[in-house]
């Protein structure tokens, strides 16, 4: 699969621009990233993560458009329109606050939503065989 890199991470302390977010379970989402950080060179880079507080869920941010079309069972697809979110903040966020896993800064394009598919199917499989091996 090729990356359409179609976003860029904005400047330090600037507004979010309008970005979907895909919402999975952590343990999900920390394969996925390993797996689409493996096979950027085929696939593309991952891009900004969010982490809740709590440590149950990942959120990575998706160009615009994919909530209309996103239908992968586990997970769930939102419009962000901007709301709520800055990019840059020098502060990392306090004990059992959002922050971010990987910062917009450091991993610049948002991630492409057909690798983000594939690499949360990946995640889901190996998952399930490990909880199985138990």
């Amino acid at each position: 699969m090729e990356s359409t890199g179609t976003s860029t991470a904005p400047e330090a302390g600037v507004a979010a621009p309008d970005l979907d977010l895909v919402t999975v379970p952590a343990r999900q989402g920390l394969e996925a990233v390993d797996i689409i950080r493996r096979s950027a060179d085929r696939s593309g880079p991952v891009g900004p993560v969010l982490h809740d507080g709590s440590g149950g869920t990942l959120g990575f941010l998706v160009p615009p458009g994919t909530a209309d079309a996103w239908d992968l069972p586990g997970s769930a697809c939102t419009q962000t329109n901007g709301r709520g979110m800055r990019f840059g903040d020098a502060v990392s966020p306090t004990a059992g606050a959002t922050g971010w896993l990987l910062p917009p800064e450091a991993v610049g394009p948002v991630t492409d939503p057909e690798v983000l598919r594939a690499a949360l199917g990946e995640a889901a499989r190996l998952i399930e065989a490990a909880d199985n091996c138990r």
